[in-house]
């Protein structure tokens, strides 16, 4: 097992602070073999909703649970809808007794019964894969090309890796999403994924999947919500100021794993990713993944304007403004676009993400940073106005 020290001081945290917490991400991402570091999974206080003698046991949920103390963990929560409102109850007794750990895959119904129920108590804790920080950064390659689920980066064998990520991929258009109430057919929405794929990297246009999947544009609009509700595509949305630019407001599309991406896109070894005209795509989502699960910031978004000056990364936190452009180059330089950028929204900071390994200065307030330098906890020192980071 990897540790993920990073995201358990997260959950500890936010066990601290709030009377529940939601620890969700896509299915088979981890979440339940870290809440067994927090619970032993044969103690009483632990509920996996898939287990039958689980289920059992909360036929009464109030009886079942009111006695309990320290931490309660309730694992594949959305199959008990009716278990928040007893959550609810429960979380507005005296401090000091349980706090409550609930598990979910499918997030939208978590998030629409929790914020129903549970509003002003519920905290969440959002788990992807392994990241650079957990494996470390020699890992860069594997981790690229295999994907960020933990059992298909530890698989023994290329071959293992891509056989179990092609049957995650089933999993989740034959069962998570029936669970959801949806009744869009799974080998539609398995065709729009691989199709995804292919725009990995660019802004959103339903024109053409619509027309390919012979369907109407608000259907392969809900094809998208749902994948991105399931943690498995990520739409970075656009920022627009009332700059004197006319400015994209279509979202960036991004299958979040990028070993899910190259299974969908046939790109087996390493050979064949350096090879594949969708290197560079894969390169910066890969980098937007790890930016964002390192630097933790309040809000993610892209700037692009129809003039063609564009940032792929634009982070808030505490008031700052980081801005990331990712490169797939050997040396990067300064760009009459990254010269835009630092102007027009008035950033604090701008970095280049490259995958070199020496960091150099650009220019005043420009940084180029090897992706590597995202693999330990000085990378929050990044953040203008944090103390400096540590060479």
């Amino acid at each position: 097992m990897i540790a993920r020290e990073a995201v358990a001081g997260r959950l500890r945290e936010a066990l601290r602070r709030s009377p529940v917490v939601a620890l969700i991400g896509p299915r088979q991402c981890g979440k339940t073999t870290l809440a067994r570091t927090l619970l032993p999974a044969e103690s009483l206080n632990y509920f996996d909703l898939e287990n039958p003698v689980s289920l059992a046991r909360l036929d009464a949920p109030l009886t079942a649970l009111e006695t309990l103390r320290g931490l309660v963990v309730i694992d594949e929560v959305q199959r008990r809808p009716d278990l928040f409102p007893v959550l609810r109850v429960l979380a507005d007794r005296p401090r000091g007794r349980a706090r409550f750990l609930i598990l979910g895959s499918a997030s939208p119904a978590l998030l629409r019964q929790s914020s129903e129920s549970l509003a002003g108590r519920l905290e969440m804790v959002e788990l992807g894969g392994l990241t650079l920080r957990d494996v470390g950064a020699q890992a860069l390659g594997r981790l690229w090309l295999r994907g960020g689920f933990p059992r298909a980066y530890l698989a023994r064998t290329l071959r293992d890796s891509a056989v179990w990520r092609r049957e995650l991929m089933r999993t989740v258009v034959e069962r998570d999403v029936p669970q959801l109430g949806s009744a869009l057919p799974a080998q539609a929405l398995q065709r729009f994924w691989a199709m995804l794929a292919h725009v990995h990297g660019n802004t959103w246009n339903a024109a053409d999947p619509a027309r390919s999947l012979a369907v109407s544009e608000p259907t392969v609009r809900r094809y998208l919500d749902l994948l991105s509700g399931l943690l498995v595509v990520r739409q970075l949305p656009p920022w627009h100021e009332n700059l004197s630019k006319r400015q994209v407001r279509a979202p960036k599309v991004f299958v979040r794993d990028s070993g899910l991406l190259h299974q969908l896109l046939g790109i087996r070894t390493e050979r064949e990713l350096l090879e594949h005209p969708r290197l560079g795509a894969s390169w910066e989502g890969f980098a937007v993944e790890e930016v964002i699960a390192a630097l933790e910031p309040e809000a993610a978004y892209f700037w692009a304007t129809h003039a063609g000056a564009e940032l792929d990364l634009l982070l808030l936190r505490e008031g700052r403004r980081l801005g990331v452009e990712v490169k797939r180059s050997d040396a990067p330089v300064l760009t009459a676009s990254m010269r835009i950028a630092l102007r027009d929204l008035r950033l604090d900071r701008l970095i280049v993400v490259y995958p070199g390994s020496r960091s150099y200065r650009l220019a005043e307030g420009v940084e180029a940073l090897p992706l590597t330098a995202f693999a330990d906890e000085g990378a929050m020192a990044l953040w203008p106005g944090r103390p400096p980071r540590r060479r």
